[in-house]
């Protein structure tokens, strides 16, 4: 009988234990940063780890009123690049922070825990 609550009390503190890694790791995120280019470097955005816009460089000569559609297509494709650049730098930054608290779990998906 004890046992069990033994086990059970164990299990608690492992999860008061993930939950506070998990918000540690959390206010992390801004700090892991990733940036990717388009147009042969002519524009670069800049993403963080809250997957939050927060940096975008363009050439000035790109900067022409006649070719608008343009320059909004390769902010849209370096933008994008850069959010796929920095998902294997979160899952990474989440496992490390769980580990030895959870088991290793092949497939367990950290990610949706995150905002």
């Amino acid at each position: 009988m004890f046992g069990n609550m033994a086990d059970m009390m164990g299990l608690m503190g492992k999860m008061k234990d993930l939950q506070s890694r998990m918000k540690e790791a959390q206010d992390e995120l801004a700090t892991i940063v990733e940036s990717a280019e388009s147009g042969g470097g002519m524009v670069r955005a800049t993403v963080n780890g809250e997957k939050t816009l927060i940096g975008l460089e363009i050439d000035k000569d790109l900067v022409n009123p006649d070719d608008k559609e343009m320059l909004q297509d390769l902010i849209v494709a370096a933008v994008n690049k850069a959010f796929e650049n920095i998902e294997p730098k979160i899952k990474a930054h989440l496992q490390k922070a769980t580990d030895g608290v959870l088991p290793n779990i092949p497939g367990l998906d950290l990610g949706g825990f995150m905002k």
